[in-house]
């Protein structure tokens, strides 16, 4: 996943969840925010951020903030994408090239069952696959976890996901870290213990749970390699 145009900025001030101010070129201006998460430990002032020319033509802004360093204690900044719709673009990239499914694989995007409406359905010969993607962008000394605030949706997901297997489909939540040198990733107890029962749960009832990090670039993303995940 690539985006057409981007550029550098530094990060002032966020107004609101969808609005962040920086200052590009040496001017100040609002940019449009592609996460709607809490983001606290990654959107600090001061921090070199990147833009991508945002699309459409009814915008209040210019750009959308995409990406974020994350200052480290220790060695070189930490290149994060903040973009919440890239962890759905990139893993369909991933399906669509064979590596994870066959090239004759049908994938379709958000296709209700039950209640909910999940990312993925994936035909591929006999199996029948609900898959939900998760994007994390949270992590603590090489450490990826989710969620960074609490999610009931999440674990509807999680709890159609079971259903959807006890019913013959395959079923799989797949948790994109957004950066690299992720030693492993973990639900977030302290935020949502909810979520992490649940999840733990159904694991235990057969939904596979994944985690890949990505090589993430300031105008690039690509799903790379698997996270040991650690319940």
């Amino acid at each position: 996943m690539r985006y057409s145009k981007v550029e550098k900025a530094v990060f002032l001030s966020r107004p609101n969840r969808f609005v962040a101010q920086v200052e590009r070129d040496g001017k100040i201006e609002p940019v449009h925010v592609k996460n709607t998460g809490r983001c606290r430990e990654l959107l600090l002032p001061g921090a070199t951020v990147y833009l991508a020319k945002g699309e459409g033509a009814k915008r209040k802004t210019e750009y959308d903030l995409v990406a974020v360093e994350k200052k480290r204690e220790v060695g070189s900044p930490l290149l994060v994408n903040m973009d919440s719709q890239a962890p759905n673009a990139v893993a369909e990239e991933f399906f669509r090239s064979g590596k994870f499914f066959s090239s004759n694989a049908i994938v379709r995007r958000e296709v209700f069952f039950g209640t909910s409406r999940f990312d993925f359905y994936v035909e591929d010969g006999d199996r029948r696959i609900f898959l939900e993607v998760k994007g994390v962008t949270l992590e603590e000394a090489g450490e990826a976890s989710f969620p960074d605030a609490p999610t009931q949706r999440g674990v509807r997901h999680l709890e159609e996901l079971m259903r959807a297997k006890e019913e013959g489909f395959e079923a799989y939540v797949l948790f994109v870290i957004q950066m690299k040198e992720m030693r492993s990733f973990s639900p977030n107890d302290k935020t949502h213990p909810a979520f992490g029962k649940a999840l733990r749960h159904a694991s235990e009832q057969g939904v596979t749970v994944l985690a890949y990090d990505c090589i993430v670039k300031p105008d690039e993303m690509t799903l790379d390699h698997p996270v040991p995940v650690k319940f």
